[in-house]
């Protein structure tokens, strides 16, 4: 009987013994979960805190944008973030942007091919001539109107002196050679100078009687024409006309007319420029001058 008892305590120490350890590793357990929940709980929010630039230093009070909060790994961490992702935003803006800029401009004019970096770099075309003040006998060279064009034409550009300069394009008998086909920008200004003695004159050689037309009144104009190797008459790229009109009292009138624009030449081509009346143009430097210079 003793004996019998004796098993029965130690079945139930043992008994006692496996619940307990049971019970011990249920608790542990259970702690651990809870310790790695609020582990991650507690990283999730930093991690949101240190994108939105408000972790939890900076509710207490410290402001990260110090030298002691540039110090903290989260406000780095953000840094370099952002950094990240506005160069990458830059970079994809860039292509996405130039890609564009191309397909335009392809559309737009189709001859005009944006270079490589690493293609030559292309010669440098411009000119820009300037008026000069000649005898009057030089400066009426372009003699009475030509049937092909518009006006009379302006001989007495300066292409050395001054403001004027000459990079790889000639100046023949009042004439533009380009070298090279391509994209040029053109552009031209007169100052007219329309006084009363001239005016005088024009009356006087008019018939007695016969209706005349004031000065005052005639329409002043300037054409800007490009000679072809292939077509035999000068083809008219721009024109533009202001018309006289000044106080009876006034001994002279002053006027300008200024044009350009963007045309395609070929190599070899001539640009001149013509107007109604060349003894009536102002030829100061910066009053009246022409030019143009290669775009692509």
């Amino acid at each position: 009987m003793t004996g019998s008892h004796t098993m029965q305590h130690i079945g139930l120490l043992l008994l006692a013994a496996v619940l307990l350890q049971t019970i011990a590793v249920a608790v542990t357990f259970i702690y651990f979960s809870n310790v790695l929940t609020t582990m991650k709980e507690t990283f999730s929010k930093s991690s949101v805190s240190c994108l939105m630039r408000a972790n939890l230093r900076t509710i207490k009070g410290l402001d990260l944008s110090s030298a002691e909060g540039k110090d903290d790994p989260c406000w780095q961490v953000t840094q370099q973030l952002h950094f990240l992702i506005e160069k990458s935003m830059s970079n994809r803006y860039q292509k996405e942007i130039s890609s564009a800029v191309k397909d335009e401009v392809s559309r737009v004019l189709p001859s005009l091919v944006i270079q490589d970096q690493d293609a030559p770099p292309r010669p440098k075309v411009a000119a820009h001539v300037t008026g000069s003040y000649t005898p009057d006998a030089d400066r009426d060279g372009g003699g009475p109107s030509n049937r092909k064009v518009y006006g009379q034409k302006i001989q007495s550009w300066e292409s050395e002196k001054g403001l004027a300069f000459l990079q790889n394009v000639q100046l023949s008998d009042g004439e533009l050679v380009v070298p090279q086909a391509g994209f040029y920008y053109i552009y031209s200004q007169t100052y007219f100078r329309h006084t009363l003695m001239e005016e005088e004159e024009e009356e006087r050689e008019e018939d007695d009687g016969a209706p005349t037309e004031s000065a005052r009144g005639k329409p002043m104009l300037q054409y800007v024409y490009k000679k072809v190797g292939s077509y035999p008459v000068p083809i008219l790229l721009m024109k533009n006309a202001r018309t006289t009109c000044w106080s009876k009292d006034a001994e002279y009138g002053l006027y300008s007319i200024y044009q350009a624009g963007l045309f395609q030449l070929e190599g070899g081509d001539r640009l001149f420029v013509t107007v109604s009346n060349v003894s009536t143009i102002d030829m100061d430097e910066k009053s009246s001058f022409f030019g143009a210079f290669l775009v692509s």
